[in-house]
C-alpha cells in the first residue's frame, strides 16, 4: 500500500503555538516527536512507499523534519487549492510513477493515534474492501461522545461484520447537540475522520461516475508532460479551491467504511490538545522552563521562552500559552476562538 500524508493545513487554532509559519503538523503536541512524525511513523506500518503532500512554503521545514524521505517523497503544491485538489495531484504523481492498481492510504498530519497496529489493521482491512469491491473505502471512528466538531458517516448494511466494514448510507454536517446525541445512541454512525484508501484506478472510475468536473481537472493536470514544471504549477494555480468531501466523497455512487480498531483524536484546538495529553493529578498540564504555579486545576500551561518567567495562580480550567509570537490567556473551552485573533493578526 502506498501511503500520502496530508501536510497542508495551518491550524490557526493553536495560535501562538501554531501560526502560518510554524503551523502545528511541524509542532511536538502530544509526544516529544512532531506530530508529521508521528504520522510518518505510522505511514510505515502501511507500507515502504509514503508520500508528503504540502505546500510550497512548508516544503523545508517538512524535508528537516522527515530525513528518512527522499526529496522526490514531498509533492510540492505551488499554492493550496483544498483538500479535493490536494488529492488529485497526489494521484496523477503515483498514476505516472507506480502501479495504478495499488491501494492509497490519504492520511492526515495532524492527528493524534496511540494503537499504531490497530491502526494498520484497519488500513489493511479498507484496502483489501477497496480492492475487492473497486470502492474508495472510508474509515470512521466510534464516537465517544455527542462531539458537534466532527461530521458523521451513516453506516447501513453490513459488508463484513466480523471486520467491521459496511456500506455507506449517507454524510452528515456537523450537527448541534442533540442531533450528535441522536447519533450517537443510535449505533449507526460513525465520527467521519477524513481517511480515504483508494488505487488510482477506484478514484478514477469514481470520479469520471460522479464528479465530472474534478475528473476534468485531473484530465487536465494528467495532459502536461512535466509534473511540477513551470506549466504544471501554472495550470494547478489556476484550479479553484474545493474539498474532497464535497467534490467527490458526498456524491460517490459506492463507499464502504471500516469501522477504526484505534484510538483518534484530531488535535483541532486546545480543548483537544488538553484532552489528548498526559495530565498530573489535578488535571494539569505544564510543559516548559521557569513556570510557576499555586492552587491549579484543569489547566494548559506552556512556555517556549524560558527566560520570561509564566505565573499562574488560582485559576481552573484556562489555557496559558507563551511564545515568541504572542500570549495567550484563555478559558480552556472557548480556546478554539484564538483562531480568529490569528486571522485578525494576518490580515
Amino acid at each position: 500500500m502506498i501511503t500520502v500524508i496530508i501536510a497542508g493545513g495551518s491550524g490557526t487554532r493553536l495560535w501562538p503555538l501554531s501560526t502560518s509559519t510554524q503551523p502545528k503538523q511541524l509542532l511536538a503536541l502530544t509526544s516529544e516527536r512532531t506530530m508529521v512524525q508521528q504520522a510518518y511513523d505510522r505511514a510505515r506500518k502501511l507500507g515502504d512507499t509514503v508520500y508528503v503532500v504540502t505546500e510550497a512554503s512548508h516544503a523545508e521545514a517538512l524535508r528537516a523534519q522527515l530525513p528518512e524521505l527522499p526529496d522526490e517523497a514531498f509533492l510540492i503544491e505551488p499554492g493550496r487549492r483544498g483538500t479535493a485538489h490536494c488529492i488529485i495531484f497526489a494521484l496523477d504523481y503515483i498514476n505516472r510513477n507506480h502501479d495504478h492498481t495499488e491501494p492509497i492510504a490519504f492520511i492526515h498530519s495532524d492527528h493524534n493515534v496511540r494503537d499504531i497496529q490497530g491502526f494498520a489493521h484497519s488500513f489493511d482491512t479498507a484496502a483489501r474492501v477497496s480492492s475487492d469491491r473497486g470502492c474508495i473505502t472510508l474509515i470512521g471512528i466510534e464516537p465517544t461522545f455527542p462531539s458537534t466538531g466532527f461530521g458523521y458517516i451513516q453506516r447501513d448494511g453490513v459488508i463484513d461484520a466480523r471486520a467491521g466494514v459496511y456500506n455507506v448510507e449517507s454524510f452528515k454536517e456537523k450537527p448541534n447537540y442533540d442531533t450528535a446525541k441522536q447519533y450517537v445512541e443510535s449505533g449507526n454512525y460513525l465520527w467521519n475522520c477524513g481517511y480515504f484508501v483508494g488505487s488510482v484506478d477506484v478514484f478514477m472510475n469514481e470520479m469520471k461516475r460522479s464528479a465530472p468536473d474534478l475528473w476534468s481537472n485531473y484530465q487536465t493536470l494528467a495532459s502536461v508532460a512535466e509534473f511540477g514544471g513551470e506549466e504544471y504549477n501554472r495550470t494547478y494555480l489556476e484550479l479553484d479551491n474545493q474539498v474532497i468531501d464535497i467534490a467527490l466523497i458526498e456524491k460517490a455512487a459506492e463507499l464502504a467504511v471500516v469501522s477504526a480498531d484505534f484510538d483518534w483524536m484530531d488535535i483541532g484546538n486546545f480543548k483537544d490538545l488538553h484532552n489528548a495529553v498526559a495530565k498530573d493529578e489535578n488535571d494539569n498540564y505544564v510543559r516548559g522552563e521557569n513556570i510557576h504555579t499555586i492552587d491549579i486545576d484543569n489547566t494548559y500551561i506552556r512556555n517556549e521562552q524560558p527566560d520570561k518567567p509564566v505565573a499562574v495562580i488560582g485559576l481552573d480550567n484556562v489555557v496559558v500559552v507563551n511564545t515568541s509570537d504572542g500570549v495567550l490567556v484563555a478559558r480552556r473551552d472557548v480556546a478554539a476562538k484564538c483562531g480568529d485573533i490569528a486571522k485578525k493578526l494576518q490580515a
